[in-house]
C-alpha cells in the first residue's frame, strides 16, 4: 500500500540550528532514503524550498487568484515528503518514526487512494 509521509518542521528551529547540525540531519535523511530505496520501499522523496517561496492558488467564480506563502499560518511548515510503498500502516509509521526530522518536527502519514488524480 502506498503512503505519503508529509514532513513538517518549524523552519525557525531548523534555521537556528548550527550549519554542521543541519548538514548532519540532511546526510542522515539522504542515507535513510537510500536505505528505503534499496529495500524497494521508497517511490520518491524530496525536501521543499522554504515556505517564503510558496504560492497558494485559488479559483473562485472562475477567477484565479494567487497569494504569496502557504495557505495557513502554522507553527510548523511542510518541509518535504516521502512516498513509500509498504505492507500496512504499521510499516509506514515505523518508517516515519525513523526519519530524522521526526526528532524535531512531525511526520503526517496518509494512505494514497489508488483511484488516480484527486
Amino acid at each position: 500500500m502506498k503512503y505519503l509521509c508529509l514532513v513538517y518542521v518549524e523552519e525557525k528551529v531548523l534555521h537556528a540550528m548550527p550549519q554542521n547540525e543541519r548538514l548532519t540531519i540532511s546526510g542522515e535523511s539522504m542515507a535513510y532514503c537510500a536505505e528505503l530505496q534499496k529495500n524497494g520501499q521508497l517511490i520518491g522523496a524530496s525536501p521543499l524550498h522554504p515556505v517564503e517561496t510558496a504560492t497558494t492558488v485559488r479559483v473562485r467564480d472562475g477567477k484565479t487568484s494567487t497569494t504569496d506563502g502557504p495557505f495557513a499560518e502554522t507553527k510548523e511548515q511542510l518541509g518535504g515528503y516521502l512516498l513509500i510503498d509498504v505492507k500496512d500502516l504499521n510499516d509506514a509509521v515505523r518508517i516515519a518514526a525513523k526519519f530524522p526530522a521526526a526528532q524535531f518536527g512531525s511526520i503526517e502519514v496518509r494512505p494514497l487512494k489508488e483511484a488516480g488524480c484527486a
